[in-house]
């Protein structure tokens, strides 16, 4: 079965052995798992290091680490050159199982390093209907969409889809390891600060991205102005990425607002501080008139760093909200 959005569920048969070709580690003690999970985390992402470091609630942050560094795992095996698509596929089919499995409480034998992170995740999750089963199941819908796209070109319904997951995950991830216990936003405008995050991400790497064969605009598109994935210098092409950077401003502009009204500070300096984060990438694509380029080293800059600082502080994140949601 092909792992994209409209055929993507979990599988529920025998658990099935890691293919050949796939680095692992070798199973080892819960700290050093947990050690292992808090590297991976710091060597893929600093500012996502320090976020839980710091900002996450503290008994969350061992399990924030590993949240991160195990999809982070999966994702560069899915993105990993020399792999077969079909020990690819193999490879997520296995992780699908693990983790259903692992919430009908039929805890897996035989597993790597890497894959007790998630295990040791679920088993700790004794909440009903909880953001972090949310999180693990909408990024795990990510990684079959990445797995099963490369190649080919992707309709304007799927790539929404594959967003609307991804905003999904990350930001039920943050409520539930920040400020766990704090009340959230009931509507769906706390999931746009992430939806233009994505946005932004993808344009980002759309140079690089299309190199390697992952195209991030719709077939549709293409098909409609005559273009090719590579024809980034084209007006339609330069138009079709302005009006997605003026998206991701306005849901960042939406996103902003939600996270204002938040009672937990902490939680509002993170939010922010990732929204400035791709707003710096906005800024440097509207500044090259929308013409992508395969690297964009200004956002991080002591220049960059300085102007999402004072974006904190003008954004007055410390400051308490004057609205509060009822449960």
């Amino acid at each position: 079965m092909s792992p994209t959005f409209s055929s993507y569920h979990f599988m529920l048969a025998r658990s099935r052995p890691l293919p050949s070709s796939i680095p692992v580690q070798p199973k080892r003690t819960a700290a050093t798992s947990a050690d292992l999970a808090a590297a991976i985390t710091r060597a893929a992402s600093s500012q996502t290091y320090f976020t839980i470091r710091y900002l996450a609630d503290r008994p969350l942050v061992a399990d924030a680490y590993r949240a991160y560094a195990y999809f982070r795992w999966v994702d560069d095996l899915v993105d990993q050159d020399g792999v077969s698509a079909a020990r690819r596929l193999a490879f997520l089919e296995r992780q699908q199982d693990i983790i259903a499995r692992c919430y009908r409480s039929g805890w897996p034998d035989e597993l790597c390093l890497q894959e007790q992170l998630v295990a040791d995740l679920i088993r700790g999750d004794h909440e009903t209907n909880s953001g972090l089963r949310t999180y693990i199941e909408q990024m795990m819908a990510v990684m079959a969409f990445d797995a099963g796209r490369k190649g080919r070109l992707i309709g304007e319904w799927e790539l929404d889809a594959y967003t609307r997951a991804l905003a999904t995950a990350v930001t039920e991830a943050l409520h539930h390891f920040i400020g766990h216990d704090d009340i959230s936003p009931p509507d769906k405008a706390r999931y746009l600060a992430v939806t233009g995050a994505h946005i932004t991400h993808m344009l980002r790497d759309m140079v690089e991205d299309t190199a390697v064969g992952y195209v991030n605009i719709p077939r549709e598109y293409l098909e409609t102005h005559g273009l090719t994935p590579t024809d980034i210098h084209h007006p339609a092409y330069r138009d079709w990425v302005r009006q997605r950077a003026q998206l991701a401003r306005r849901c960042f502009a939406a996103g902003r607002e939600a996270l204002a009204r938040m009672p937990n500070r902490r939680r509002r300096l993170a939010g922010f501080a990732y929204i400035g984060r791709f707003e710096l990438v906005l800024d440097a694509i509207e500044k090259d008139d929308y013409v992508l380029r395969p690297d964009y080293p200004e956002r991080k800059s002591k220049r960059a760093a300085l102007k999402l600082g004072w974006g904190l502080v003008a954004g007055g994140w410390y400051k308490q909200p004057a609205t509060n949601y009822q449960d």
